[in-house]
Protein backbone atom coordinates (compact mmCIF):
# COMPACT_ATOMS: atom_id res chain seq x y z
CA UNK A 1 0.00 0.00 0.00
CA UNK A 2 2.88 2.56 0.83
CA UNK A 3 4.48 1.48 -2.35
CA UNK A 4 1.16 2.27 -4.49
CA UNK A 5 0.73 5.88 -2.75
CA UNK A 6 4.50 6.06 -3.12
CA UNK A 7 4.10 5.92 -7.10
CA UNK A 8 0.36 8.08 -6.73
CA UNK A 9 2.62 11.25 -5.16
CA UNK A 10 4.62 10.75 -7.69
CA UNK A 11 2.93 10.74 -10.69
CA UNK A 12 0.40 13.34 -9.47
CA UNK A 13 1.57 17.04 -10.73
CA UNK A 14 3.15 19.00 -7.86
CA UNK A 15 1.43 22.11 -8.84
CA UNK A 16 -1.70 19.93 -7.08
CA UNK A 17 -0.44 20.68 -4.50
CA UNK A 18 0.77 24.10 -4.22
CA UNK A 19 -1.06 26.62 -2.24
CA UNK A 20 -3.13 28.81 -3.71
CA UNK A 21 -0.85 32.38 -3.90
CA UNK A 22 -1.18 34.83 -1.44
CA UNK A 23 -2.91 37.97 -1.87
CA UNK A 24 -0.15 40.98 -1.95
CA UNK A 25 0.02 44.57 -2.25
CA UNK A 26 3.44 46.60 -2.81
CA UNK A 27 4.35 50.08 -4.19
CA UNK A 28 7.25 50.76 -6.44
CA UNK A 29 7.67 53.90 -4.12
CA UNK A 30 8.38 52.08 -1.03
CA UNK A 31 8.75 48.91 0.39
CA UNK A 32 6.75 47.16 3.27
CA UNK A 33 8.12 49.28 6.58
CA UNK A 34 10.10 51.42 5.08
CA UNK A 35 10.42 55.54 5.11
CA UNK A 36 7.68 56.98 2.97
CA UNK A 37 8.81 60.35 0.90
CA UNK A 38 7.99 63.64 1.64
CA UNK A 39 6.39 64.26 -1.65
CA UNK A 40 3.36 61.59 -0.13
CA UNK A 41 3.09 63.79 3.13
CA UNK A 42 0.11 65.78 3.31
CA UNK A 43 0.06 69.73 2.33
CA UNK A 44 -1.98 72.03 4.49
CA UNK A 45 -0.35 75.81 4.28
CA UNK A 46 -2.51 76.12 7.29
CA UNK A 47 -0.24 73.41 9.28
CA UNK A 48 3.24 73.37 9.98
CA UNK A 49 3.11 69.85 10.09
CA UNK A 50 1.75 69.35 6.39
CA UNK A 51 4.48 70.50 4.51
CA UNK A 52 4.75 67.90 1.40
CA UNK A 53 3.21 67.86 -1.70
CA UNK A 54 0.33 65.64 -1.25
CA UNK A 55 0.91 62.91 -3.55
CA UNK A 56 -0.92 59.25 -3.20
CA UNK A 57 2.34 56.65 -3.67
CA UNK A 58 1.46 53.97 -6.42
CA UNK A 59 0.05 50.60 -5.09
CA UNK A 60 -0.37 47.39 -7.00
CA UNK A 61 -1.87 44.33 -6.03
CA UNK A 62 -1.74 40.56 -7.16
CA UNK A 63 -2.96 37.02 -6.19
CA UNK A 64 -6.72 38.26 -4.96
CA UNK A 65 -8.74 35.50 -4.04
CA UNK A 66 -11.16 33.48 -6.37
CA UNK A 67 -14.75 35.15 -6.59
CA UNK A 68 -13.60 38.62 -5.88
CA UNK A 69 -15.38 41.74 -7.66
CA UNK A 70 -14.25 44.33 -5.94
CA UNK A 71 -11.48 45.90 -3.96
CA UNK A 72 -11.72 48.90 -1.09
CA UNK A 73 -8.60 50.27 -0.01
CA UNK A 74 -7.95 51.91 3.51
CA UNK A 75 -5.07 54.09 4.90
CA UNK A 76 -5.17 54.61 8.39
CA UNK A 77 -2.59 55.85 10.94
CA UNK A 78 -3.34 54.11 14.45
CA UNK A 79 -1.49 56.08 16.78
CA UNK A 80 -2.45 59.75 14.73
CA UNK A 81 -4.78 62.41 16.71
CA UNK A 82 -3.20 61.69 19.67
CA UNK A 83 -4.14 58.12 19.93
CA UNK A 84 -7.55 58.14 18.16
CA UNK A 85 -6.21 56.98 15.25
CA UNK A 86 -6.37 58.83 11.66
CA UNK A 87 -8.09 57.75 8.62
CA UNK A 88 -6.10 59.41 5.42
CA UNK A 89 -8.03 57.03 2.80
CA UNK A 90 -10.93 55.35 2.54
CA UNK A 91 -11.70 53.58 -1.40
CA UNK A 92 -13.70 51.36 -2.80
CA UNK A 93 -16.11 50.00 -5.47
CA UNK A 94 -12.40 49.43 -7.46
CA UNK A 95 -13.37 47.38 -10.16
CA UNK A 96 -11.89 43.32 -9.92
CA UNK A 97 -10.16 43.72 -13.04
CA UNK A 98 -7.79 46.65 -11.76
CA UNK A 99 -4.55 45.75 -10.23
CA UNK A 100 -2.47 48.85 -9.59
CA UNK A 101 -2.85 52.77 -8.77
CA UNK A 102 -0.07 55.01 -10.46
CA UNK A 103 1.44 57.49 -8.31
CA UNK A 104 -0.94 60.38 -7.68
CA UNK A 105 -4.25 58.46 -8.97
CA UNK A 106 -5.60 58.55 -5.35
CA UNK A 107 -5.21 62.31 -4.80
CA UNK A 108 -6.71 62.54 -8.26
CA UNK A 109 -9.84 60.85 -7.32
CA UNK A 110 -8.97 58.05 -10.22
CA UNK A 111 -10.76 54.67 -10.53
CA UNK A 112 -12.39 54.34 -7.41
CA UNK A 113 -15.63 55.45 -5.02
CA UNK A 114 -14.42 57.86 -2.45
CA UNK A 115 -15.23 57.56 1.25
CA UNK A 116 -14.65 60.49 3.80
CA UNK A 117 -11.38 60.39 5.35
CA UNK A 118 -10.50 62.21 9.07
CA UNK A 119 -10.52 65.56 7.41
CA UNK A 120 -13.82 64.73 5.74
CA UNK A 121 -12.10 64.57 1.93
CA UNK A 122 -12.49 61.71 -0.30
CA UNK A 123 -8.89 61.87 -1.71
CA UNK A 124 -5.70 60.93 -0.19
CA UNK A 125 -4.89 63.28 2.88
CA UNK A 126 -0.84 62.15 3.02
CA UNK A 127 0.74 61.68 6.46
CA UNK A 128 0.92 65.41 8.74
CA UNK A 129 2.06 63.97 12.15
CA UNK A 130 2.78 66.77 14.16
CA UNK A 131 6.80 67.36 14.99
CA UNK A 132 7.52 65.60 18.32
CA UNK A 133 4.96 62.88 18.09
CA UNK A 134 7.67 60.27 16.83
CA UNK A 135 7.61 57.71 14.09
CA UNK A 136 3.89 57.11 12.65
CA UNK A 137 2.99 53.95 10.85
CA UNK A 138 1.14 54.13 8.07
CA UNK A 139 -1.23 50.55 7.08
CA UNK A 140 -2.45 50.95 4.06
CA UNK A 141 -5.02 47.62 3.74
CA UNK A 142 -6.56 46.13 0.64
CA UNK A 143 -9.60 44.26 0.96
CA UNK A 144 -11.23 42.08 -1.48
CA UNK A 145 -15.08 41.81 -1.87
CA UNK A 146 -17.39 39.82 -3.67
CA UNK A 147 -19.49 42.66 -3.78
CA UNK A 148 -20.12 44.16 -7.61
CA UNK A 149 -18.17 47.59 -8.15
CA UNK A 150 -20.83 50.82 -7.59
CA UNK A 151 -22.68 48.83 -5.06
CA UNK A 152 -21.70 51.08 -2.56
CA UNK A 153 -22.38 54.57 -1.99
CA UNK A 154 -20.00 57.88 -1.91
CA UNK A 155 -18.61 59.41 0.58
CA UNK A 156 -19.01 56.02 3.62
CA UNK A 157 -16.28 56.88 6.59
CA UNK A 158 -13.81 53.90 7.79
CA UNK A 159 -16.41 52.52 9.81
CA UNK A 160 -19.45 53.00 7.75
CA UNK A 161 -17.16 51.06 4.83
CA UNK A 162 -16.20 48.35 7.42
CA UNK A 163 -20.08 47.49 8.44
CA UNK A 164 -21.18 47.05 4.69
CA UNK A 165 -18.22 45.04 4.02
CA UNK A 166 -18.79 42.82 6.83
CA UNK A 167 -20.13 39.35 5.49
CA UNK A 168 -18.18 40.42 1.89
CA UNK A 169 -14.82 40.32 2.63
CA UNK A 170 -13.01 37.40 0.94
CA UNK A 171 -9.32 38.40 1.81
CA UNK A 172 -6.77 41.32 2.88
CA UNK A 173 -3.28 42.26 1.59
CA UNK A 174 -1.66 44.94 3.84
CA UNK A 175 1.54 47.62 3.36
CA UNK A 176 3.18 49.76 6.00
CA UNK A 177 5.04 53.03 5.29
CA UNK A 178 6.42 54.99 8.26
CA UNK A 179 6.62 58.55 8.44
CA UNK A 180 7.76 61.00 11.09
CA UNK A 181 8.37 64.81 10.92
CA UNK A 182 10.72 64.45 14.05
CA UNK A 183 14.62 65.85 12.96
CA UNK A 184 16.15 62.28 14.96
CA UNK A 185 13.98 59.75 12.96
Amino acid sequence: MRLASAILLAILPAASFAAAPLFTLQSQDFTDNAFLAKSFAGNNKSSPACTGDNVSPALSWSSAPQGTKSFALLVTDPVGGKGLGVTHMVAYNIPAATTAFAQGDLTKGKGYTGGKNSPGTTAWYGPCPPVGSGMHHYNFVMIATDLPPEQLKAGLTHDELLKQLKGHALGAASLVGRFSNDPQE
